[in-house]
């Protein structure tokens, strides 16, 4: 033994290290790779020690090993002897190389449970923490669920630094077990008030991630959360920022947590110098308060404290800093522009910053700043960056930032439309390159067609473009604007009737030069030359007769010479079609006869923009299958022989079509086809035969054939000098003309309030000053809507008939924190009464209530809260359990200072069983007040001793308590007895003598894409049925969700067998990728022999029957998101308004407001498409009248209510 020591230590002494390791791959770096295969051989020998510290030695240089890359896997089992070792060196070595090599995939870490868990109960602090360090990098699902109890217990531990690491590693365990997360909330929920304060802040970050991606589930938590922000202990302001972004979180889901939260952080807002913690603070009075700013007093003043703090951020010279505060302006000026227009100036200086990043938000927040006063100037100043831009990504975003916001809302801010297309072509000659060249000829084309008074401005504007294309078209090649020559080339073709030199514009574009263009641009010229021949014929002929227009026809036909021997065939068919058009033209011309007005008939009408991808909406008629031949496929033989005669393989076939073999010839290298190419044009040079190509003019270059575009030369050589081009005027001076008009109109408005204020002289007071302001206001008002000089046609852009709206694909992606969705309330125990014993109930409760028995009614419903709590959260969604719950506790414990001499503690579960949810969002106090009226009415029995007036007003007050308490019980019985009463509408699926199956579909909200099939099997014989099996042919919208062993052959099959005479129920759940269109499925039901039937889904089954205020109502219908509509008349006279209303009501909708003989409903799919629909009783029937964000959907809900509802 003590010879296996001293040899041990013997060896120790000259085994490398890692220093020895380092130094030797730097004294390597010729054969690097040599000597680490040496490094890993000798580790190899030295893991096969029994010595743990040569191990450990050995482990420590193979983990820098993986850090260059190499694997070291195969060691994996000796990591874990390192790790064993009772020596904490040797365990803090095991673990660190563990928790850089070890990963999910690893085999050996099953056999690494209990050593954790041995280590997990060391006394050792030290043993504890490096196992919980190194378990957070390679925990599995497997180790999580096998350490999740050792773990928990841990937080109970009575040193800080363990319920430290615990309590930060469950956070892991949670995403790797979701299970444990409800039994261990109970122990997290308490680290909140650890007395350490680093427990205290390793749960709040643990519980803030959790609440990250589900919120509702910890609205319960608020209360204590409001007492560590409050709290004058807590000086970290990490915590507090994980904090407060907490609440940013919870606030949108309980609107009256804002009104505590206002005046803490406004307080934080005003002292805090943190930057950080000021950023929060304001993005959570943002993102959260916004929604309910109408509710919390106060508000704008907030928000006005936080721009002027932003504006600190945004002057600061921390990038960063200038940054987020953008950002949050950016957000703020969604709800308070105006607010935020104050701050122009340092906005637009944020357009000079040397950050692009920056330069990009200031660029977001003009877009929202912009008005009809001063989107000219801003314009103005965004051209100006244009042009000094250094990059193409930021001119880029410049121009098309120029261009989303002048079109905006179909053109709202601009007033006159000649400076908007003469910003448009300065944007053309911008010197850089840019990406959004299509950009902008869509942009002139939209407002050329849009703006019919605008047309002749335009129609002038790019024929000048056109007459200088030869000039214009190097520079437009180089800076990316080519693309403008198209809506040029088509402005110029539809409204060439308005163009002042015409002549010269149709010459123009026959110009050889138009040759050097993209073909896509060639094809429009020619298009539209042939409308400009015509309009130019029109008056040629009117002038000079039929010899002018001859000689005019010549011309232009010569001209197209060029353009059919082009190499591209759509400009050469183009070409060929109009030149045989103007050869039929000349005929009749020889022979005197005037052909300008039938020629002009030709392009009469206006050309309406198509829709995209109009085509693909068009949906397939019912029965048509694309894919079934329309004629016989050929046969097999057919297919043979022509295979035979092709290939010459039949007799007679060499008679006329001798074969000949070719010889097959090697394929060239391209070194290869280099040497031929140099060898063919240095022969073709010494040979004195051979005619090099020149130059050609006059008639040998019409006959020439023009270049591909890709053998156009390029042109980026040519160096960028301006162009002057005449007729191209400047957007500068529109600016003095629009602020002379702008003087023009208010001093005419000036004038006209003087008239009116003259009269009106002699009475004063406030309500002179009242009206002046207001007077005042609406000046302001019409100021700002300035008159626009040009009306915006809104065009809709054609469909077909039919067409359905293209829906996104948005597949929803696996996303680990789903599991995390649980309800942390306790499973409560539903019992649910009947219907007689709570009518007897209640009217047992009315008959004995009265001031005297406050007290024993007070005990009797602490005794019965156990059955109401269950009633009602059995009837409440885990959202609006969560929104109560934190109703209850934050008014009960942030206001406790108001009335805490007076109000017993309170729990939980008490006040959410004696109130509804309606009555929590009316009245947060109700339950309060009960036990504030039990406990008084103690007090008054003890203190006899007082007045009789007294004792008389404490009797009003009982008897006032007592009327609400009756008021809430009959409510609460009223909600028992809707509990209970759940309406079915089952259809029969299929039947025969032995069984028959119905079914109901449900559609839920939290389901996204999924709907439930209940289906009611029910024997009809008098044997038992089993094997009973369930399936649906899937569609590719449509599909059965299977588990287990089901599959899409077998079915599912059900877990119950039917006895004689006897039903029960099965629900299956069904996948549905869209919900717009209706679907029809085949199916069977299986005993012992197979039920064949059809099921269809009307679009109405996707519906959820939602709740919707009249307010909410209304706010929707205003808004831009319903922009589809359908109608329909029901025509019947014996027609009832209320049963129709109820036959509605069953595709499930929604009565939102009902007045006299007219209604309102609203419905939701499951993919959150809203349906709006109007009832209203007309002469000799119903009219219903419905709005909603897809047209498909809608549509088919419309024609379902026609079936549904008889008429006549």
């Amino acid at each position: 033994m003590a010879l296996k020591k001293v040899k041990g230590s013997i060896d120790r002494i000259f085994d490398k290290n890692l220093q020895d390791l380092v130094r030797g791959i730097r004294n390597h770096k010729d054969d690097e790779a040599h000597f680490i295969s040496t490094c890993i051989d000798e580790i190899k020998q030295e893991l096969k020690q029994e010595n743990v510290q040569g191990k450990a030695n050995a482990t420590k240089k193979l983990i820098y090993l993986q850090m260059l890359g190499y694997d070291i896997s195969w060691a994996a089992f000796n990591v874990i002897e390192v790790m064993s070792s009772a020596k904490f060196t040797h365990k803090r070595i095991g673990y660190m190389v563990a928790s850089q090599s070890f990963h999910s995939d690893t085999d050996v870490l099953m056999l690494a449970t209990n050593l954790i868990k041995k280590d997990l109960t060391s006394q050792n602090v030290f043993d504890v923490g490096v196992a919980l360090a190194g378990l957070s990098c390679f925990i599995t699902p497997d180790l999580a669920r096998d350490l999740s109890n050792d773990l928990m217990s841990l937080m109970s531990s009575t040193k800080p630094y363990i319920r430290k690491r615990a309590v930060l590693i469950s956070y892991k365990i949670f995403l790797n077990y979701p299970e444990a997360l409800r039994p261990a909330f109970p122990r997290l929920r308490e680290k909140l008030e650890d007395p350490d304060p680093g427990v205290q802040s390793a749960a709040v970050n643990v519980i803030c991630e959790l609440a990250r991606k589900n919120p509702k589930n910890y609205l319960s938590l608020a209360p204590v959360f409001f007492k560590l922000m409050t709290s004058s202990t807590t000086t970290n302001n990490w915590v507090l920022i994980k904090v407060i972004k907490l609440f940013g979180a919870l606030t949108p889901l309980e609107p009256r947590l804002g009104k505590k939260l206002i005046e803490p952080l406004t307080n934080l807002i005003h002292n805090t110098s943190a930057m950080s913690l000021l950023y929060e603070c304001i993005n959570t009075v943002i993102q959260g308060m916004q929604d309910h700013s109408a509710s919390i007093q106060g508000f704008p003043t907030v928000m006005k404290l936080c721009v002027q703090k932003l504006r600190i951020l945004i002057e600061d010279s921390d990038q960063n800093l200038k940054y987020l505060g953008l950002l949050a302006l950016s957000r703020i000026l969604k709800s308070h522009p105006k607010a935020v227009q104050a701050h122009k100036d340092l906005i637009l200086q944020c357009l000079d910053d040397k950050d692009e990043s920056i330069r990009l938000r200031a660029l977001d927040l003009l877009f929202g700043m912009v008005s009809k006063k001063n989107l000219m100037e801003i314009i103005q100043k965004l051209l100006i960056h244009v042009q000094k831009a250094e990059t193409i990504q930021y001119r880029d975003e410049l121009i098309s930032k120029i261009i989303e916001i002048c079109s905006r809302n179909n053109f709202y801010f601009i007033t006159n439309f000649e400076w908007y297309l003469t910003v448009l072509v300065e944007l053309t000659r911008v010197d850089g390159v840019s990406r959004h060249g299509s950009l902008v000829s869509s942009q002139i084309l939209d407002v050329a067609i849009r703006v019919k008074t605008i047309r002749p401005f335009a129609a002038n504007k790019v024929a000048v473009i056109l007459q200088n294309s030869h000039a214009l078209s190097i520079q437009l090649r180089r800076n990316g604007m080519i693309e403008v020559l198209y809506a040029a080339a088509y402005i110029c073709g539809e409204f060439g009737q308005n163009i002042d030199n015409l002549e010269a514009v149709l010459f123009s574009m026959l110009d050889p030069h138009v040759l050097h263009h993209p073909t896509h641009i060639q094809h429009i010229f020619i298009q539209n030359m042939v409308k400009l021949f015509a309009v130019l014929l029109s008056q040629v002929e009117e002038d000079g007769g039929c010899d002018a227009a001859l000689q005019l026809t010549k011309t232009v036909q010569d001209k197209l010479v060029i353009f059919v021997n082009s190499s591209n065939l759509e400009v050469q068919e183009r070409a060929s079609c109009a030149s045989a058009l103007l050869k039929q033209l000349e005929k009749l011309l020889l022979k005197s006869t005037p052909v300008a007005v039938q020629f002009a008939a030709l392009f009469k009408g206006e050309l309406n923009p198509v829709a995209p991808k109009a085509q693909k909406r068009v949906p397939l008629p019912e029965g048509l299958d694309l894919d079934v031949w329309i004629n016989d496929p050929p046969s097999s033989a057919s297919e043979s022989d022509e295979e035979e005669v092709g290939r010459g393989g039949s007799e007679n076939s060499t008679a006329f079509y001798p074969t000949t073999k070719k010889e097959s010839r090697p394929e060239l290298s391209p070194e290869e086809m280099k040497k031929r190419k140099a060898a063919r044009k240095a022969e073709q040079a010494s040979n004195p035969n051979y005619l090099t190509a020149a130059n050609k003019k006059g008639d040998d270059l019409e006959s020439e054939y023009q270049k591909p575009d890709a053998e156009v030369d390029e042109l980026s050589s040519v160096d960028s000098v301006p162009l002057r081009v005449p007729g191209l005027s400047t957007s500068d001076q529109y600016i003095k003309l629009e602020q002379q008009r702008r003087r023009a109109a208010k001093s005419s408005m000036e004038k006209q309030q003087q008239k009116k204020s003259g009269g009106k002289s002699g009475k004063k007071g406030k309500k002179s000053k009242l009206a002046a302001a207001a007077e005042h206001q609406a000046m302001l008002k019409k100021e700002e809507e300035l008159f626009s000089v040009h009306k915006v046609e809104i065009m809709d852009y054609e469909m077909p008939e039919g067409a359905l709206k293209s829906d996104s694909d948005d597949e929803s992606k696996s996303d680990i924190y789903k599991a995390l969705d649980i309800d942390l309330e306790p499973p409560p125990q539903v019992q649910l009464p009947t219907k007689k014993s709570s009518k007897k109930k209640s009217n047992k409760q009315q008959n004995e209530l009265t001031p005297d028995s406050i007290e024993k009614q007070g005990k009797n419903k602490k005794k019965s809260s156990s059955k109401k709590s269950g009633l009602k959260k059995s009837k409440k969604s885990k959202d609006t359990s969560a929104v109560a719950a934190a109703a209850a506790v934050i008014e009960e414990e942030m206001n406790g200072d108001q009335h805490h001499e007076d109000v017993p503690e309170i729990k939980f579960e008490e006040s959410i069983s004696n109130m509804s949810i309606n009555e929590l969002a009316d009245d947060t106090t109700t339950p309060t007040r009960v036990v504030e009226g039990e406990k008084k009415e103690k007090k008054s029995k003890k203190s006899k001793s007082k007045k009789g007036d007294k004792k008389e007003k404490k009797s009003k007050k009982k008897s006032k308590r007592a009327e609400k308490i009756t008021t809430m019980e009959e409510e609460e019985e009223e909600e028992e007895e809707v509990a209970v009463v759940v309406k079915h509408n089952y259809q029969v699926l299929v039947e025969d003598k032995q069984i028959r199956v119905q079914f109901e579909t449900r559609a839920s909200s939290n389901e996204g894409k999924l709907i439930s099939l209940y289906c009611i099997f029910t024997n009809l014989t008098d044997q038992i049925i089993s094997d009973i099996s369930f399936n649906l042919t899937d569609t590719l919208n449509t599909k059965l969700v299977r588990t287990g062993s089901s599959s899409s052959d077998t079915g599912c099959r059900l877990p119950f067998s039917l006895y004689p005479y006897t039903s029960n129920e099965s629900s299956f759940l069904l996948t549905a990728s869209s919900v717009v269109m209706p679907q029809r499925l085949r199916g069977h039901v299986t005993t012992d022999h197979q039920l064949d039937f059809k099921l269809y889904l009307p679009c109405s089954s996707y519906l959820i029957s939602t709740s919707c205020s009249s307010d909410a109502f209304a706010k929707l219908l205003a808004s831009d998101q319903l922009t589809d509509k359908s109608s329909a008349r029901l025509i019947s006279p014996n027609l009832q308004f209320t049963d129709v209303l109820q036959l509605i009501s069953k595709l499930n909708f929604t009565v939102v407001e009902q007045i006299g003989e007219n209604a309102s409903l609203f419905s939701r799919s499951i993919q959150g498409h809203h349906l709006c629909l109007l009832i209203k009783k007309v002469t000799n029937g119903i009219s219903v009248e419905g709005k909603g964000d897809n047209q498909s959907i809608l549509s088919n809900v419309i024609d379902e209510i026609k079936l549904l509802v008889p008429s006549q």
